[in-house]
């Protein structure tokens, strides 16, 4: 690649934090991810005017998960296309794009596990009707490994980086290591104040992946995640500080893990805290934030160290 490819934060408001997508302005433009139903209008078609662009031109909708928050605005993107940008997704996300049900039985065969919440599931399938501005079906399916062409001398690789969900993957827009990942780097979260991962022996290989292999020049996080002082990182964090959040996210794990293993070795234990059966595991980390507001990490994480230690069914 002969020159730098600008990239534009596209910000959009949600909840108690931001939504972060970005504009990679290609030959053949690029979104990633697309926050929720009301994104594209309401935040990023005004940003791309600004910036000279239409929001009709852009050619690829790349989501790095299959999490509302970042997918739940790429049917309404594709039909302001023209419906001729090519969704991608990882092949292990694909059913949370093709169909508003799946986000509902993944919340009930995890968090709803450990939610005293009888109407739960009416809420969770009420919010994804709201939020997420239509099902369909990528029109690319990946895997990591492939490399995507925006046209001209512009290409983007795709990294598997699991462990937030299966299917959460990287892009790196080869020749300047900008490197999206979502929600895979959590260093000590968002809103939430805690990591979230679905899975934490993949989550702790990919961050280390990111640091070792892919290396990345800028990184552009998902969300304002923040320190251990709760204040915000950059939307991208270049060079050396690149590399230190993922190796704080890295050594967070580590402490959660050693938490959740010591006290998951004896097995669950319920009681009336708010954070039971792992009430144990944030009285030790400090954690005194509120587990049942959406979205709610968690009981997602000690969900995977519990079934990493078998102690779940």
């Amino acid at each position: 690649m002969t020159h730098s490819v600008p990239v534009h934060p596209l910000v959009s408001p949600w909840g108690r934090f931001g939504l972060y997508s970005f504009f990679i302005d290609a030959p053949e433009p690029a979104i990633v991810d697309t926050g929720i139903a009301s994104s594209p209008a309401d935040g990023m078609a005004p940003e791309l005017e600004k910036l000279g662009r239409n929001i009709k031109d852009v050619r690829w909708i790349l989501l790095t998960h299959g999490h509302i928050d970042h997918m739940g605005g790429a049917y309404a993107l594709w039909e302001m296309t023209g419906r001729k940008a090519q969704v991608v997704i990882h092949h292990d996300d694909a059913a949370l794009l093709r169909s508003r049900r799946a986000h509902v039985d993944q919340y009930m065969e995890t968090r709803a596990r450990y939610l005293n919440d009888p109407e739960g599931e009416e809420q969770q399938m009420g919010m994804a009707n709201q939020v997420i501005s239509g099902e369909m079906e990528p029109q690319v399916l990946v895997r990591g490994g492939e490399t995507l062409s925006l046209g001209g001398d512009v290409t983007v690789s795709v990294h598997h980086i699991p462990g937030h969900t299966a299917g959460s993957v990287a892009y790196c827009i080869d020749g300047q290591n900008d490197v999206f990942v979502g929600d895979s780097v959590q260093i000590h979260g968002a809103a939430n104040g805690f990591p979230g991962y679905e899975d934490p022996v993949a989550y702790r290989s990919s961050l280390e992946y990111l640091r070792d292999t892919v290396e990345p020049n800028r990184l552009f996080l998902g969300h304002p995640y923040r320190n251990a002082a709760g204040e915000a990182y950059e939307i991208g964090v270049s060079g050396d500080q690149a590399r230190h959040v993922i190796q704080e996210s890295i050594d967070i794990e580590s402490r959660v893990a050693d938490a959740a293993q010591r006290y998951l070795s004896d097995g669950l234990r319920e009681s009336d805290s708010p954070y039971s059966p792992y009430a144990a595991v944030a009285e030790e980390l400090g954690y005194s934030g509120d587990p049942t507001l959406e979205p709610s990490p968690f009981f997602t994480t000690m969900h995977g160290y519990a079934e990493q230690a078998g102690v779940v069914q």
